[in-house]
């Protein structure tokens, strides 16, 4: 048992080459057999892979003995197993996507860093705001105690719902996270760079967070969205409140999947009973999409689809 371990890491660095780099690198984690996901720009390197110990341990000494990324700070959580089915590289043009007009360099301009005990105070103090860095659906099924969710979808609508709330912010005391770190580091700069003074972010994410030994993940609510197969993991050490909602009932909930409709794909919390009888569509058209996953997974006949949608008093198919 849990002779496995998942690194989660970022740098940002200078990367001379970076296409060249990936290739090597993809054949030097495939070569050890990890398995995992990293992005490579020419601003540095973001990477979530799995291994056993001896594997992750190579690979940790390996790229401290690169000068590049001696520095770097891997975050690591014990597993029984990998949490990837395959080992990918790919070089990208951004590590985080913002598609800035004038893009932001971290180790130039960033936020001020606090640590886990710190963030946790400051949260506690007048005139803070606190704004969630991720997602809509990282947030759903987890975030931090009256945190601002942004009405986006992905991280790149960021720059523009803040400039379009900028009331909400100003001459506030600005506290912003995301899982890693990684997104905060350019979101923090950026905010700074459009004239929000008081800007401060959690150094290392929620999962350094859910780990300090001060901080014990308190004030978190729910569960930390990660992007591999363990889906989602615990922060809060001492309590346990259930923030994500069945898509469908509305009851508390904490299972995620995708939506069947491969078209679709939406992340959407549900229970395993809901999934079944919804046959894994989010909506009506996703549950009688002809490309339905949840149906052809099951190998369920057209009168086995429509005996469950008149469960529900949904119009069959014919």
């Amino acid at each position: 048992m849990n002779n496995y371990r998942v690194l989660l890491y970022y740098m940002y660095v200078p990367i001379e080459n970076p296409e060249e780099f990936t290739a090597q690198h993809l054949k030097f984690c495939k070569d050890l057999e990890l398995k995992g996901r990293i992005l490579i720009a020419k601003e540095g390197i973001n990477g979530t892979v799995s291994g056993t110990i001896e594997q992750t341990d190579i690979y940790m000494k390996t790229m401290k003995e690169d000068s590049r990324f001696a520095e770097m700070v891997f975050k690591i959580d014990v597993a029984d197993s990998h949490a990837f089915k395959k080992m990918h590289v790919r070089h990208r043009s951004e590590l985080v996507t913002l598609r800035l007009e004038d893009d932001i360099n971290p180790n130039i301009v960033t936020g001020n860093y606090l640590s886990p005990q710190e963030f946790y105070e400051a949260m506690n103090t007048p005139d803070t705001v606190v704004i969630d860095a991720r997602n809509d659906y990282e947030y759903e099924i987890g975030h931090f105690r009256g945190a601002v969710k942004p009405d986006i979808k992905n991280f790149r609508e960021l720059p523009d719902w803040i400039q379009n709330n900028r009331e909400m912010f100003e001459g506030k005391k600005i506290l912003t996270y995301c899982t890693g770190g990684i997104r905060c580091e350019k979101f923090s700069g950026w905010l700074r760079e459009e004239g929000f003074e008081d800007v401060s972010q959690l150094h290392g994410g929620i999962v350094t967070y859910g780990k300090d030994p001060e901080a014990q993940g308190k004030l978190w609510d729910g569960q930390c969205y990660v992007f591999d197969e363990r889906i989602i993991v615990p922060i809060n050490q001492t309590e346990h409140v259930i923030v994500g909602k069945d898509h469908f009932t509305g009851e508390p909930c904490e299972r995620y999947v995708n939506c069947g409709n491969p078209e679709c794909n939406k992340k959407i919390i549900t229970s395993e009973e809901n999934e079944h009888k919804h046959l894994r569509g989010c909506t009506h058209e996703c549950r009688v999409h002809p490309r339905n996953r949840y149906v052809s997974e099951h190998n369920l006949s057209v009168e086995q689809v429509n005996e469950r949608l008149a469960h529900i008093n949904e119009v069959v198919v014919n």
